[in-house]
Protein backbone atom coordinates (compact mmCIF):
# COMPACT_ATOMS: atom_id res chain seq x y z
CA UNK A 1 0.00 0.00 0.00
CA UNK A 2 1.12 3.59 -0.60
CA UNK A 3 2.57 5.77 2.21
CA UNK A 4 -0.26 7.77 3.81
CA UNK A 5 -0.80 10.59 6.25
CA UNK A 6 -3.64 10.32 8.76
CA UNK A 7 -5.90 12.43 6.51
CA UNK A 8 -5.07 10.32 3.48
CA UNK A 9 -5.72 7.14 5.46
CA UNK A 10 -9.15 8.51 6.40
CA UNK A 11 -9.90 9.29 2.73
CA UNK A 12 -8.84 5.79 1.70
CA UNK A 13 -10.81 4.10 4.47
CA UNK A 14 -13.93 6.17 3.78
CA UNK A 15 -13.74 5.33 0.09
CA UNK A 16 -13.18 1.67 0.87
CA UNK A 17 -16.22 1.42 3.15
CA UNK A 18 -18.39 3.30 0.65
CA UNK A 19 -17.39 1.04 -2.24
CA UNK A 20 -17.88 -2.08 -0.13
CA UNK A 21 -21.41 -0.94 0.71
CA UNK A 22 -22.42 0.45 -2.68
CA UNK A 23 -20.47 -1.70 -5.14
CA UNK A 24 -20.15 -5.29 -3.98
CA UNK A 25 -19.06 -7.63 -6.74
CA UNK A 26 -22.58 -8.95 -7.41
CA UNK A 27 -23.61 -5.33 -8.07
CA UNK A 28 -20.69 -4.93 -10.48
CA UNK A 29 -22.04 -7.86 -12.47
CA UNK A 30 -25.50 -6.28 -12.55
CA UNK A 31 -24.08 -3.01 -13.85
CA UNK A 32 -22.53 -4.85 -16.80
CA UNK A 33 -25.95 -4.76 -18.49
CA UNK A 34 -26.67 -1.10 -17.72
CA UNK A 35 -26.27 1.70 -20.24
CA UNK A 36 -23.72 3.81 -18.39
CA UNK A 37 -22.05 1.12 -16.27
CA UNK A 38 -22.63 3.12 -13.07
CA UNK A 39 -25.50 4.82 -11.25
CA UNK A 40 -25.77 8.65 -11.12
CA UNK A 41 -26.58 8.59 -7.39
CA UNK A 42 -23.45 6.59 -6.72
CA UNK A 43 -21.32 9.15 -8.52
CA UNK A 44 -22.94 12.13 -6.78
CA UNK A 45 -22.28 10.53 -3.40
CA UNK A 46 -18.69 9.90 -4.45
CA UNK A 47 -18.29 13.55 -5.39
CA UNK A 48 -19.38 14.49 -1.87
CA UNK A 49 -16.55 12.30 -0.59
CA UNK A 50 -14.14 14.39 -2.66
CA UNK A 51 -13.46 12.11 -5.62
CA UNK A 52 -13.85 14.89 -8.21
CA UNK A 53 -12.07 17.78 -6.49
CA UNK A 54 -8.69 16.35 -5.45
CA UNK A 55 -6.64 17.67 -8.40
CA UNK A 56 -8.55 20.94 -8.88
CA UNK A 57 -6.89 24.09 -7.44
CA UNK A 58 -8.57 25.59 -4.40
CA UNK A 59 -9.16 28.89 -6.16
CA UNK A 60 -11.26 27.01 -8.74
CA UNK A 61 -13.39 25.27 -6.11
CA UNK A 62 -11.35 22.13 -5.57
CA UNK A 63 -9.23 20.87 -2.74
CA UNK A 64 -7.45 17.79 -1.46
CA UNK A 65 -6.98 16.27 1.97
CA UNK A 66 -3.22 16.81 1.83
CA UNK A 67 -0.67 18.90 0.00
CA UNK A 68 -0.58 16.24 -2.72
CA UNK A 69 -3.83 16.03 -4.66
CA UNK A 70 -2.48 13.52 -7.17
CA UNK A 71 -1.33 11.23 -4.37
CA UNK A 72 -4.79 11.52 -2.83
CA UNK A 73 -6.38 10.64 -6.16
CA UNK A 74 -4.03 7.66 -6.54
CA UNK A 75 -5.30 6.35 -3.19
CA UNK A 76 -8.90 6.63 -4.41
CA UNK A 77 -7.92 4.94 -7.69
CA UNK A 78 -6.33 2.12 -5.70
CA UNK A 79 -9.64 1.52 -3.94
CA UNK A 80 -11.44 1.57 -7.29
CA UNK A 81 -9.11 -1.14 -8.54
CA UNK A 82 -9.40 -3.10 -5.29
CA UNK A 83 -13.19 -3.24 -5.72
CA UNK A 84 -13.40 -3.25 -9.54
CA UNK A 85 -15.57 -0.17 -9.00
CA UNK A 86 -17.39 1.61 -11.83
CA UNK A 87 -17.48 5.31 -12.61
CA UNK A 88 -15.63 7.88 -14.76
CA UNK A 89 -12.86 8.50 -12.23
CA UNK A 90 -10.09 9.17 -14.73
CA UNK A 91 -11.96 11.15 -17.39
CA UNK A 92 -13.80 13.38 -14.95
CA UNK A 93 -10.68 14.18 -12.93
CA UNK A 94 -8.56 14.86 -16.01
CA UNK A 95 -11.14 17.30 -17.40
CA UNK A 96 -11.72 18.88 -13.99
CA UNK A 97 -7.97 19.37 -13.56
CA UNK A 98 -7.75 21.02 -16.98
CA UNK A 99 -10.67 23.38 -16.38
CA UNK A 100 -9.41 24.23 -12.91
CA UNK A 101 -6.01 25.26 -14.28
CA UNK A 102 -6.64 26.68 -17.75
CA UNK A 103 -10.39 27.10 -18.07
CA UNK A 104 -12.17 30.43 -18.35
CA UNK A 105 -14.28 31.81 -15.52
CA UNK A 106 -17.39 30.73 -17.43
CA UNK A 107 -16.06 27.19 -17.86
CA UNK A 108 -15.19 26.97 -14.18
CA UNK A 109 -18.55 28.25 -12.95
CA UNK A 110 -20.59 26.07 -15.30
CA UNK A 111 -19.08 22.73 -16.45
CA UNK A 112 -16.43 22.49 -13.71
CA UNK A 113 -18.94 23.28 -10.99
CA UNK A 114 -21.22 20.50 -12.25
CA UNK A 115 -18.29 18.05 -12.27
CA UNK A 116 -17.29 18.95 -8.72
CA UNK A 117 -20.84 18.42 -7.48
CA UNK A 118 -21.12 15.08 -9.27
CA UNK A 119 -24.05 16.34 -11.33
CA UNK A 120 -22.20 15.67 -14.58
CA UNK A 121 -19.38 13.49 -15.87
CA UNK A 122 -16.86 14.18 -18.59
CA UNK A 123 -14.45 12.45 -20.94
CA UNK A 124 -11.02 13.30 -22.31
CA UNK A 125 -10.59 12.64 -26.03
CA UNK A 126 -6.90 12.13 -26.80
CA UNK A 127 -6.44 8.81 -28.64
CA UNK A 128 -7.16 8.53 -32.36
CA UNK A 129 -7.53 5.79 -34.98
CA UNK A 130 -4.86 5.06 -37.59
CA UNK A 131 -2.96 6.70 -39.17
CA UNK A 132 -2.64 8.75 -35.96
CA UNK A 133 -3.10 5.82 -33.59
CA UNK A 134 0.30 6.03 -31.92
CA UNK A 135 0.68 7.26 -28.36
CA UNK A 136 0.55 11.06 -28.29
CA UNK A 137 -0.24 11.44 -31.99
CA UNK A 138 -2.94 13.98 -32.81
CA UNK A 139 -4.41 14.39 -36.29
CA UNK A 140 -7.84 15.86 -35.56
CA UNK A 141 -7.82 19.30 -37.18
CA UNK A 142 -8.89 22.54 -35.55
CA UNK A 143 -9.43 25.26 -38.14
CA UNK A 144 -10.20 28.86 -37.22
CA UNK A 145 -13.44 30.33 -38.56
CA UNK A 146 -14.94 33.83 -38.32
CA UNK A 147 -16.92 32.72 -35.27
CA UNK A 148 -14.52 30.33 -33.59
CA UNK A 149 -13.21 26.93 -34.68
CA UNK A 150 -14.14 23.92 -36.79
CA UNK A 151 -13.14 20.36 -35.87
CA UNK A 152 -12.65 17.53 -38.37
CA UNK A 153 -11.39 14.01 -37.65
CA UNK A 154 -12.01 11.20 -35.19
CA UNK A 155 -11.18 10.15 -31.63
CA UNK A 156 -11.20 6.56 -30.38
CA UNK A 157 -11.40 4.96 -27.93
CA UNK A 158 -12.93 7.60 -25.67
CA UNK A 159 -13.65 6.27 -22.18
CA UNK A 160 -17.15 7.44 -21.22
CA UNK A 161 -17.59 9.31 -24.48
CA UNK A 162 -21.25 8.38 -24.89
CA UNK A 163 -22.24 9.07 -21.27
CA UNK A 164 -20.38 12.34 -20.73
CA UNK A 165 -22.10 15.72 -20.65
CA UNK A 166 -18.84 17.37 -21.73
CA UNK A 167 -15.79 16.12 -23.57
CA UNK A 168 -12.37 17.78 -23.66
CA UNK A 169 -10.92 17.29 -27.14
CA UNK A 170 -7.26 17.51 -28.06
CA UNK A 171 -6.86 18.85 -31.61
CA UNK A 172 -4.08 20.08 -33.86
CA UNK A 173 -4.22 23.78 -34.64
CA UNK A 174 -2.02 25.37 -37.29
CA UNK A 175 0.17 26.73 -34.48
CA UNK A 176 0.21 23.60 -32.33
CA UNK A 177 -2.00 21.52 -30.03
CA UNK A 178 -5.20 23.01 -28.64
CA UNK A 179 -7.93 21.74 -26.32
CA UNK A 180 -11.64 22.40 -26.71
CA UNK A 181 -14.55 21.76 -24.35
CA UNK A 182 -17.65 20.45 -26.09
CA UNK A 183 -21.12 20.11 -24.62
CA UNK A 184 -22.86 16.93 -25.76
CA UNK A 185 -24.80 16.36 -27.95
CA UNK A 186 -23.15 18.58 -30.54
CA UNK A 187 -24.16 19.18 -34.22
CA UNK A 188 -21.75 17.47 -36.59
CA UNK A 189 -20.50 15.04 -33.93
CA UNK A 190 -21.37 11.36 -34.31
CA UNK A 191 -20.92 9.10 -31.28
CA UNK A 192 -20.47 5.41 -32.04
CA UNK A 193 -20.59 3.08 -29.00
CA UNK A 194 -17.83 0.46 -28.89
CA UNK A 195 -17.52 -2.92 -27.22
CA UNK A 196 -15.16 -2.90 -24.24
CA UNK A 197 -13.34 -5.51 -22.20
CA UNK A 198 -14.07 -3.96 -18.79
CA UNK A 199 -17.67 -4.78 -17.86
CA UNK A 200 -18.40 -1.41 -16.21
CA UNK A 201 -16.65 0.93 -18.65
CA UNK A 202 -18.17 2.30 -21.83
CA UNK A 203 -16.08 3.39 -24.79
CA UNK A 204 -17.01 5.32 -27.90
CA UNK A 205 -15.68 6.57 -31.20
CA UNK A 206 -16.26 10.29 -31.76
CA UNK A 207 -16.45 11.41 -35.40
CA UNK A 208 -16.13 15.14 -36.04
CA UNK A 209 -17.53 16.33 -39.37
CA UNK A 210 -17.29 20.09 -39.47
CA UNK A 211 -18.17 20.58 -35.80
CA UNK A 212 -18.54 24.32 -35.25
CA UNK A 213 -17.35 25.71 -31.93
CA UNK A 214 -17.42 29.17 -30.43
CA UNK A 215 -14.11 30.74 -29.46
CA UNK A 216 -15.20 30.40 -25.83
CA UNK A 217 -14.88 26.59 -26.10
CA UNK A 218 -11.08 26.89 -26.16
CA UNK A 219 -9.36 25.73 -22.96
CA UNK A 220 -6.06 27.54 -22.63
CA UNK A 221 -4.31 29.32 -25.48
CA UNK A 222 -4.75 28.20 -29.08
CA UNK A 223 -1.76 26.17 -30.29
CA UNK A 224 -0.04 26.22 -26.89
CA UNK A 225 -1.55 23.16 -25.20
CA UNK A 226 1.33 20.69 -25.72
CA UNK A 227 2.70 20.98 -22.15
CA UNK A 228 -0.85 20.91 -20.76
CA UNK A 229 -1.65 17.72 -22.69
CA UNK A 230 1.58 16.12 -21.48
CA UNK A 231 0.71 16.96 -17.86
CA UNK A 232 -2.83 15.60 -18.26
CA UNK A 233 -1.43 12.47 -19.87
CA UNK A 234 0.80 11.86 -16.86
CA UNK A 235 -2.18 12.43 -14.56
CA UNK A 236 -4.38 9.98 -16.48
CA UNK A 237 -1.66 7.32 -16.48
CA UNK A 238 -1.09 7.73 -12.74
CA UNK A 239 -4.80 7.12 -12.09
CA UNK A 240 -4.43 3.94 -14.16
CA UNK A 241 -1.42 2.87 -12.09
CA UNK A 242 -3.36 3.28 -8.86
CA UNK A 243 -6.26 1.25 -10.24
CA UNK A 244 -4.00 -1.52 -11.49
CA UNK A 245 -2.24 -1.73 -8.10
CA UNK A 246 -5.61 -2.19 -6.40
CA UNK A 247 -6.71 -4.92 -8.81
CA UNK A 248 -3.36 -6.66 -8.41
CA UNK A 249 -3.69 -6.57 -4.63
CA UNK A 250 -7.17 -8.14 -4.72
CA UNK A 251 -6.05 -10.90 -7.07
CA UNK A 252 -2.91 -11.63 -5.04
CA UNK A 253 -4.72 -11.76 -1.68
CA UNK A 254 -7.53 -13.88 -3.09
CA UNK A 255 -5.14 -16.33 -4.72
CA UNK A 256 -2.95 -16.72 -1.64
CA UNK A 257 -6.06 -17.47 0.43
CA UNK A 258 -7.22 -19.96 -2.21
CA UNK A 259 -3.86 -21.71 -2.21
CA UNK A 260 -3.89 -21.93 1.59
CA UNK A 261 -7.33 -23.56 1.62
CA UNK A 262 -7.02 -25.73 -1.50
CA UNK A 263 -5.54 -29.15 -0.74
CA UNK A 264 -3.67 -31.27 -3.26
CA UNK A 265 -2.36 -34.75 -2.36
CA UNK A 266 -3.18 -34.14 1.29
CA UNK A 267 -1.41 -30.81 1.74
CA UNK A 268 -2.22 -27.15 1.04
CA UNK A 269 -1.43 -25.99 -2.48
CA UNK A 270 0.52 -23.06 -1.02
CA UNK A 271 2.96 -25.47 0.67
CA UNK A 272 4.57 -26.53 -2.62
CA UNK A 273 7.90 -24.87 -3.36
CA UNK A 274 7.04 -23.88 -6.94
CA UNK A 275 3.89 -22.14 -5.76
CA UNK A 276 5.84 -20.31 -3.05
CA UNK A 277 8.32 -19.07 -5.66
CA UNK A 278 5.51 -17.78 -7.86
CA UNK A 279 3.93 -15.96 -4.92
CA UNK A 280 7.31 -14.45 -4.06
CA UNK A 281 7.65 -13.10 -7.60
CA UNK A 282 4.14 -11.69 -7.52
CA UNK A 283 4.73 -10.04 -4.14
CA UNK A 284 7.88 -8.41 -5.49
CA UNK A 285 6.00 -7.11 -8.55
CA UNK A 286 3.24 -5.79 -6.33
CA UNK A 287 5.53 -3.92 -3.93
CA UNK A 288 7.54 -2.47 -6.82
CA UNK A 289 4.28 -1.32 -8.40
CA UNK A 290 3.29 0.48 -5.21
CA UNK A 291 6.68 2.19 -5.06
CA UNK A 292 6.74 3.46 -8.65
CA UNK A 293 3.12 4.64 -8.46
CA UNK A 294 3.79 6.58 -5.27
CA UNK A 295 6.89 8.16 -6.82
CA UNK A 296 5.04 9.09 -10.03
CA UNK A 297 2.19 10.71 -8.10
CA UNK A 298 4.60 12.61 -5.86
CA UNK A 299 6.53 13.83 -8.91
CA UNK A 300 3.37 15.28 -10.46
CA UNK A 301 2.41 16.97 -7.20
CA UNK A 302 5.84 18.54 -6.78
CA UNK A 303 6.40 19.42 -10.43
CA UNK A 304 9.59 17.35 -10.50
CA UNK A 305 11.57 17.50 -13.77
CA UNK A 306 11.59 13.70 -13.98
CA UNK A 307 7.78 13.47 -13.74
CA UNK A 308 7.16 11.97 -17.17
CA UNK A 309 10.12 9.63 -16.77
CA UNK A 310 8.65 8.15 -13.59
CA UNK A 311 5.14 7.94 -15.03
CA UNK A 312 6.28 6.09 -18.14
CA UNK A 313 8.53 3.80 -16.10
CA UNK A 314 5.48 2.98 -13.98
CA UNK A 315 3.26 2.26 -16.97
CA UNK A 316 5.91 0.07 -18.56
CA UNK A 317 6.48 -1.94 -15.39
CA UNK A 318 2.90 -2.27 -14.13
CA UNK A 319 1.47 -2.64 -17.61
CA UNK A 320 3.69 -5.66 -18.07
CA UNK A 321 3.83 -7.26 -14.65
CA UNK A 322 0.31 -6.35 -13.59
CA UNK A 323 -1.13 -8.36 -16.46
CA UNK A 324 1.31 -11.20 -15.76
CA UNK A 325 0.35 -11.26 -12.08
CA UNK A 326 -3.36 -11.50 -12.89
CA UNK A 327 -2.74 -14.24 -15.44
CA UNK A 328 -0.68 -16.18 -12.89
CA UNK A 329 -3.54 -15.87 -10.40
CA UNK A 330 -5.96 -17.25 -12.97
CA UNK A 331 -3.66 -20.20 -13.62
CA UNK A 332 -3.17 -20.93 -9.92
CA UNK A 333 -6.92 -21.16 -9.49
CA UNK A 334 -7.04 -23.95 -12.04
CA UNK A 335 -10.20 -24.54 -14.03
CA UNK A 336 -12.40 -22.35 -11.84
CA UNK A 337 -10.17 -19.37 -12.59
CA UNK A 338 -11.29 -19.22 -16.21
CA UNK A 339 -15.01 -19.36 -15.49
CA UNK A 340 -17.32 -16.36 -15.70
CA UNK A 341 -18.73 -17.19 -12.27
CA UNK A 342 -15.41 -16.52 -10.53
CA UNK A 343 -14.65 -12.86 -9.87
CA UNK A 344 -11.02 -12.95 -11.03
CA UNK A 345 -11.89 -11.94 -14.57
CA UNK A 346 -13.43 -8.66 -13.34
CA UNK A 347 -10.00 -7.57 -12.11
CA UNK A 348 -8.12 -9.07 -15.04
CA UNK A 349 -10.34 -7.05 -17.38
CA UNK A 350 -9.58 -3.85 -15.48
CA UNK A 351 -5.80 -4.36 -15.58
CA UNK A 352 -5.68 -5.43 -19.23
CA UNK A 353 -7.87 -2.50 -20.24
CA UNK A 354 -5.81 0.05 -18.29
CA UNK A 355 -2.59 -1.38 -19.69
CA UNK A 356 -3.76 -0.71 -23.25
CA UNK A 357 -5.09 2.83 -22.77
CA UNK A 358 -3.19 6.16 -22.76
CA UNK A 359 -0.14 4.43 -24.19
CA UNK A 360 0.79 0.77 -24.10
CA UNK A 361 3.74 -0.45 -22.01
CA UNK A 362 5.83 -0.62 -25.21
CA UNK A 363 4.91 2.94 -26.15
CA UNK A 364 5.84 4.18 -22.70
CA UNK A 365 9.13 2.30 -22.94
CA UNK A 366 9.80 4.21 -26.16
CA UNK A 367 8.83 7.48 -24.47
CA UNK A 368 11.17 6.71 -21.59
CA UNK A 369 13.96 5.96 -24.06
CA UNK A 370 13.41 9.30 -25.79
CA UNK A 371 13.54 11.14 -22.46
CA UNK A 372 16.80 9.47 -21.46
CA UNK A 373 18.39 10.03 -24.87
CA UNK A 374 17.46 13.71 -24.79
CA UNK A 375 18.97 14.02 -21.34
CA UNK A 376 22.16 12.29 -22.47
CA UNK A 377 22.41 14.52 -25.52
CA UNK A 378 22.00 17.63 -23.37
CA UNK A 379 24.82 16.71 -21.01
Amino acid sequence: MFPQSSDQALLAETTKKFLEAECPLPKIRELADSTAGFEPEFWRDGAELGWTSLVVPKEAGGGSVSEGGVRDLALVAYQFGLHAAPGPLSGTNVVAAALGRWGTEEQQIGPLGALLRGEAVSAWALAEPAPHGGFGQVGLRATETPHGFRLDGAKTPVDGGAEASHVLVVARHVSGLSQFLLSLPCPGLTIVPLEGLDLTRRFARLEFDGVQLAASSLVGAAGAAAPDVEWLTDLAVTVQLGEMCGAMQWAFDTTVQWAMNRYSFGRPLASYQEIKHRFADMKMWLEASFAITAQAAAAIDSGAPNRSELVSAGKFFIGRYGVELLQDCVQLHGGIGVTFDHDLHLFLRRVVCDAALVGTPSEHAARLTDILEEREAGR
